[in-house]
């Protein structure tokens, strides 16, 4: 009787312990909370369960110096969304007790409960769970595999820190994702780091789980023919939670991407919930939403009937990104080295993106070379092509500046069989690649080249010292041999669209006042500058059917492509009757005259401004985006003429989708380009003038580009392997003699 009495009272003061361990925690400091609280809305929003509005707007509203306000406050809204409430006591010892949530799974989902730690011993180890319902299936009795249903695990990546912080409150994130439908139970266990978890199983957490059953939906989608396409689909609840749960996402569905790419005739696994569809095919696409409950019993298809408003293919120019990567960066190096490339075209395919440059680099480069044939990949489907080339990144001359390596024959450089033996000086691998046909150019410009000038073409001297185009400089003054061994330019294209333009456009402007005659290429650099999609950065080409990626490809290097976010479009440039989409890219002229240009011109903003983006710094995300072009509030944006890198005349058009002709007199004293842009969206190759056979030849550019060379020595010159060093000091040397030439014609 005496056993039975205490150990009555030792569960009673249990009981008592656990009440008092969910009533409020005091003594929190505010400013360290308010802290953490932050980044854990950023962990669920990135998660896809982001908080309410109305509980966002709360914990906003807090200030550091609310004292146990602030904690009381942070409690009261965060408490409800935990599962179980962790105690640490003095002793370091672990106890758990259950939260106030809701027992609510899906089948074939994931959901994101919160876990509060009262951190009374102030533990900076990881806070772990176990359960034996979430072993792994494999190898597991046959008898076993029923009760496997669970998977369970602590969510410690960015934004969160992987170990408790050691404040006195703090919550964290626990995944939990059910195999199955129906009632479900498993047993949790909380430790937090060796020699923590409690004794008599007061760590282990009992819970049954309602895991409703998913439907399978069928897709239903059209393009604007009316003929079954791919596209972009983004699914939330109320709650603003994603379906179907980016934490556990495999190719082809990304993990960092809210949204899935399906093709029509597909189905998906949904939970019984009301849910909001969002569907679009990139930016030439606009974007509908369709609101469905399917807590029925009727299984309610996804029917989309996408709409464009702008086309354009139709008229031969041809959409693709040069710079995509199908392993490093956001993507997973487990379960396998990056993702494969049928998982690449369905991104391609839903995003109605025709090229998609598949850039092998040093991040699983000796998995995802088997890849590379010098063709085609055999999962393209005209008009949507897929190929497998190159990005000098991780490995060789990329510390002078990344290059991108299109339409290679070989992948590999002469005297190895992986990324360790490549040449250090850009110059070099340029040299290899222009002799196999390559179109080649820089990375992500901007890397290294910034200004705080706006003003283009700038004096300023930019620092010389990233990854960009910065040994451009030089490169830009070489001819080397091509397949025939005639001499070719050394850089075709100058990448554009994914770092800020100044930094981008400021070099190319002066190097084309110089003489010379580089195009640029719009590209994403996915999933390494921007992971939210492929083809955030485009070429426009025109290519005459068919279209081929090694017609594309020529098209950038002749200059016969804009570049754009795709949300501005400027078709048809013309000057003087003289097309730029017909390669048709210079005139002469016998004396100076006014001639005429003209350009097809069309832009989709919102009605409404997007918050945040329009007044942005250029150095902050998104650098290249039609929003940063709106005027004032309205819907209007700028459609500029450029001579010689500077706006000679302008004229305002509505961003309403709505294709516009547009015509520019200027009246041309000496040689120059051409171009048009709206500025940051969408940028013409130039088209060249020379009047009178004299070359265009600005000082002011070429006193730049001098100086500019110094500059780049200096930072680049302890990345040149001692074997190259005498192939480093010729370049820089040849680039010196060219520029001084060049300015001795110079007016």
């Amino acid at each position: 009787m005496k056993l039975i009495l205490a150990l009555t009272s030792a569960f009673l003061a249990f009981q008592i312990s656990l009440r008092a361990e969910e009533s409020l925690i005091t003594g929190v400091e505010a400013q360290p909370l308010l802290v953490h609280v932050q980044r854990l809305q950023e962990a669920m929003a990135f998660l896809g369960e982001p908080f309410s509005a109305a509980e966002q707007q709360t914990l906003g509203a807090l200030k550091a110096d609310g004292g146990d306000a602030v904690a009381a406050k942070v409690q009261e809204v965060l408490d409800r969304h935990c599962l179980a409430f962790a105690n640490i006591n003095p002793e370091s010892r672990v106890k758990v007790a259950a939260g106030p949530a809701a027992h609510d799974l899906s089948e074939g989902g994931w959901r994101h409960y919160l876990v509060k730690v009262h951190n009374e011993a102030g533990v900076t180890g990881t806070l772990g769970v176990e359960s034996a319902q979430a072993r792994p299936v494999a190898n597991a009795k046959a008898e076993q595999v029923v009760d496997l249903w669970l998977e369970a695990s602590m969510f410690d990546a960015r934004p969160l820190e992987k170990n408790l912080s050691g404040l006195k409150l703090e919550y964290r994130i626990l995944q939990l994702y059910s195999r199955d439908a129906g009632k479900r139970s498993a047993v949790l266990a909380f430790s937090a780091g060796q020699g923590t978890q409690d004794l008599g199983f007061r760590a282990d957490l009992t819970l049954t789980f309602d895991c409703a059953a998913a439907k399978s939906v069928p897709l239903v989608l059209k393009d604007e023919l009316g003929l079954p396409t791919t596209a972009c689909l983004e699914i939330r609840d109320a709650a603003g939670r994603v379906f179907p749960s980016m934490a556990k996402r495999l190719a082809p569905d990304f993990f960092f991407h809210p949204q899935i790419y399906r093709a029509d005739g597909e189905s998906l696994k949904l939970p019984p919930k009301l849910l909001t569809i969002r569907c679009t095919r990139g930016p030439e696409y606009t974007l509908q939403e369709q609101t469905i409950d399917f807590n029925t019993k009727e299984t309610t298809p996804i029917v989309f009937n996408l709409k464009r408003w702008i086309d354009p293919a139709a008229t031969g120019w041809w959409s693709g990104d040069h710079h995509i990567h199908a392993a490093g960066c956001a993507h997973y190096t487990n379960p396998t080295q990056g993702v494969h490339a049928p998982d690449m075209l369905l991104h391609c395919m839903g995003e109605d993106l025709k090229i998609g440059a598949n850039l092998t680099w040093g991040p699983c480069f000796d998995y995802q070379k088997q890849f590379f044939t010098g063709k085609d990949d055999k999962v393209s489907k005209l008009p949507y092509l897929l190929r497998y080339d190159v990005e000098v990144s991780g490995f060789g001359s990329h510390q002078s500046g990344h290059l991108c390596l299109l339409r290679l024959k070989e992948q590999m450089f002469p005297g190895g069989d992986s990324d360790k033996h490549w040449p250090t000086l850009c110059l070099n691998t340029l040299r290899w690649s222009q002799a196999q046909g390559a179109v080649c150019g820089p990375a992500h410009s901007g890397w290294g080249l910034q200004i705080k000038d706006r003003n283009l073409p700038s004096d300023e001297i930019p620092p010389f010292d990233g990854i960009g185009a910065c040994e451009y400089i030089v490169d830009v003054t070489h001819q080397v041999p091509g397949p025939d061994g005639k001499p070719v330019p050394a850089v075709d294209f100058l990448s554009t669209v994914d770092t800020p333009w100044p930094w981008e456009l400021n070099i190319w402007y002066h190097t084309l006042n110089a003489g010379y005659r580089t195009r640029i290429s719009g590209e994403t650099d996915f999933p390494c500058i921007y992971g939210e999609r492929v083809g955030l950065g485009r070429s426009y080409v025109k290519v005459n059917p068919p279209l081929t990626y090694e017609a594309w490809c020529q098209g950038i290097s002749e200059g016969r492509n804009y570049v754009s976010d795709g949300h501005s479009h400027l078709l048809d440039f013309t000057l003087d009757g003289h097309s730029l989409g017909d390669g048709d890219c210079e005139i002469k002229l016998a004396q100076p005259r006014k001639v005429k240009a003209t350009v097809n011109t069309a832009a989709m903003l919102a009605e409404q401004p997007i918050p945040g983006i329009q007044n942005l710094p250029v150095d902050q995300k998104p650098y290249w985006h039609l929003e940063r072009a709106r005027i004032g509030q309205g819907r209007e944006v700028n459609v500029e003429l450029l001579v010689n890198g500077s706006p000679v005349a302008s004229q305002n058009i509505a961003a309403d989708g709505t294709l516009r002709p547009l015509t520019f007199d200027v009246d041309l004293q000496h040689s120059a380009w051409v171009a048009v842009r709206i500025l940051p969206s969408s940028h013409t190759n130039p088209i060249f003038v020379t009047i009178a056979d004299k070359p265009i030849r600005e000082k002011r550019s070429i006193e730049w580009c001098i100086k500019s060379v110094e500059q780049c020595w200096s930072q680049k010159e302890r990345f040149i392997a001692p074997a190259e060093k005498d192939d480093g000091v010729r370049a820089y040397d040849h680039a010196r003699a060219e520029y001084k030439r060049l300015l001795g014609e110079a007016k």
